[in-house]
């Protein structure tokens, strides 16, 4: 199943978890993973032995990553086929190593994926992290630009955090979306006559004063009519309002 979400979603990273205690935290890892389009998890000496029914029920649905994940004894085992190895910390370290964060590592990621190259990012056990052994097998640190004084992160919090920054690497990501609602967005034509609509009233009741200001509080009002992401209801909601105003003035 990992192999067919891979070849949905294309190359990715494999998510290794060493030595987790928790089955609960191995299910909400895959949830985590699953939300974002990623299906290759390897689990290394996990302490409640494998499978464990505590991560199926906390899957809720990303069962299928645990299905295809695969078990290792040991981290040099679990990583022997990578290229290149991310370790997740937010301890300093006594270790020349780089340091990135989650977007510059997903990036180089990516990178090295597109080119065929097998990445992996290993996240350390809930209680204490990732020891100084295990760090030293990666090429690289990813640290997140956490609180100092509150550094600590649950085991798939930091898993999501990462298979977040991944999909933004995608480039099918819609940063900003407006919603119709079913409506259309009005034409630029619309929206002048609206704005000649208000103009017009708006100066017949003495609105632009005083007259050596008038130029630039029509170009203002036009400015704000233009801004706004009118749909073509709105444009006759607005001119149904003045006309209600006006009809119960002349009443």
């Amino acid at each position: 199943m990992a192999d067919q979400l891979t070849q949905e979603q294309g190359p990715e990273p494999e998510i290794v978890l060493v030595r987790p205690q928790m089955g609960e935290n191995i299910g909400a890892a895959a949830r985590a993973m699953l939300n974002f389009g990623l299906g290759r998890m390897r689990i290394i000496a996990p302490r409640d032995g494998w499978p464990n029914p505590s991560a199926v029920a906390m899957a809720s649905g990303a069962g299928r990553v645990l299905d295809a994940a695969g078990v290792y004894a040991t981290l040099a085992e679990g990583v022997g086929d990578c290229d290149y190895v991310y370790a997740t910390t937010a301890r300093s370290r006594d270790l020349a190593k780089p340091i990135l964060s989650p977007e510059r590592a997903m990036i180089e990621a990516r990178a090295m994926q597109a080119a065929g190259k097998k990445v992996a990012v290993l996240f350390g056990p809930e209680r204490t992290g990732l020891e100084n052994d295990e760090v030293a097998l990666a090429n690289a640190i990813i640290s997140v630009p956490v609180n100092r004084e509150f550094a600590s992160l649950n085991l798939a919090q930091c898993v999501l955090l990462t298979a977040y920054e991944w999909r933004l690497q995608t480039g099918d990501i819609a940063h900003e979306v407006m919603e119709w609602a079913g409506s259309e967005r009005a034409q630029a034509i619309e929206v002048e006559k609206l704005a000649q609509h208000y103009e017009t009233r708006l100066d017949e009741a003495g609105f632009f004063y005083p007259p050596t200001k008038a130029p630039v509080m029509k170009t203002a009002l036009r400015n704000m009519w233009s801004r706004m992401p009118m749909t073509r209801a709105d444009v006759q909601i607005f001119h149904g309002i003045l006309r209600q105003l006006l009809r119960r003035k002349q009443d």
